[in-house]
């Protein structure tokens, strides 16, 4: 299936994305499929905007100037909802997670409720002060570090994260190892995300891990768990990168032509309840950037978990990037 990629403006449409001929709506309906919600298996709070880097992709446009960030009250929430409906898992994005006040608290109460806790860590941040000892207390907490390393040479991973940040990210990713993260036989998990610096799709997941693996080992050292890859998103900052550069409406043809239809019953959507930093509800953490909120009144102070259990899951077409080729999610590639 091919199709042309048409650069027209959504008249009032949530995500101010162009649309092709047709929609991703269109594409599930001419598929027979549908968006359904299943009881959620990961509660992904996104702890706020404030961030010791500013990356070019990010599509959260987090950086050091931003301000907004979880207060207490909806981390109790969140924790509170956790221990209600059993979550298993916490997954804490921003932002850099650790910078908010409640960090610790939030992580060492999650675990008390007995749910596994994932922290979208950017390696850079152990460099702030007060951070120097995330490795220990990660490692006391059993905690899972997902971490962006978009390449394993200096070049590439500057360009899209700023300079010097290969160099922080190598050191950090030595401690972590001397703590036991993603050493041979360890349970203590540490994955990287590699997402591509340009406007394509990133390659075959297993092929470049086994090259990050092979190039980090023999260059530095260094070990790590998995590779996740992941497609960017064409919303906030890397479609504003796509725009300047002239790339819009290439790259958005490149992820509708790659659509991949057995995708769609694997994508994290239809297990994750995504939280903003106010407490409100959304399918996933790129509606949550748009302010796509799930329908209804529901927030995490009034949740009842039983009633979004089927729900419809809000889309529009940046949802093509989730469904590219092999599929992207938090967790890599779909399938």
């Amino acid at each position: 299936m091919s199709f042309d990629y048409v650069n027209i403006q959504r008249p009032g449409g949530a995500s101010g994305l162009p649309v092709s001929e047709k929609s991703f709506r269109d594409v599930l309906i001419e598929r027979g499929l549908s968006l359904r919600a299943l009881a959620p298996e990961v509660l992904q709070v996104n702890v706020g905007k404030l961030c010791n880097q500013a990356c070019k992709h990010c599509h959260v446009d987090a950086s050091p100037t931003r301000t907004e960030i979880i207060e207490k009250t909806t981390v109790d929430a969140c924790l509170e909802a956790i221990g209600k409906y059993r979550i298993p898992t916490l997954d804490l994005t921003g932002g850099a997670p650790e910078l908010i006040p409640d960090f610790r608290y939030f992580v060492t109460n999650a675990v008390q409720l007995g749910a596994k806790v994932i922290v979208r860590h950017n390696l850079t941040v152990m460099t702030v002060e007060g951070m120097e000892d995330l490795p220990e207390f990660f490692a006391e907490n059993r905690v899972e570090l997902v971490s962006s390393l978009p390449y394993f040479q200096e070049r590439e991973t500057d360009a899209q994260r700023g300079n010097g940040v290969f160099e922080k990210s190598i050191g950090a990713l030595r401690r972590l190892n001397e703590a036991g993260y993603g050493m041979p036989g360890s349970e203590l998990t540490l994955n990287l995300v590699h997402n591509p610096v340009g406007a394509f799709l990133p390659p075959d997941q297993s092929q470049i891990e086994a090259d990050f693996k092979r190039e980090l080992l023999e260059r530095y050292d260094i070990n790590f768990t998995g590779l996740f890859t992941i497609t960017n998103m064409p919303i906030a900052r890397y479609l504003d990168w796509l725009r300047r550069s002239g790339n819009e409406a290439k790259y958005m043809s490149k992820l509708v032509n790659a659509f991949n239809a057995a995708t769609v019953e694997g994508l994290m959507c239809r297990t994750t309840l995504s939280v903003d930093w106010l407490g409100n509800l959304f399918d996933c953490d790129f509606n949550q950037m748009l302010d796509m909120r799930i329908l209804g009144d529901q927030t995490i102070f009034n949740l009842d978990l039983k009633t979004l259990v089927h729900r419809e899951i809000r889309i529009a077409n940046h949802c093509f990037g989730c469904t590219a080729g092999g599929g992207s999610s938090c967790g890599g590639t779909v399938v």
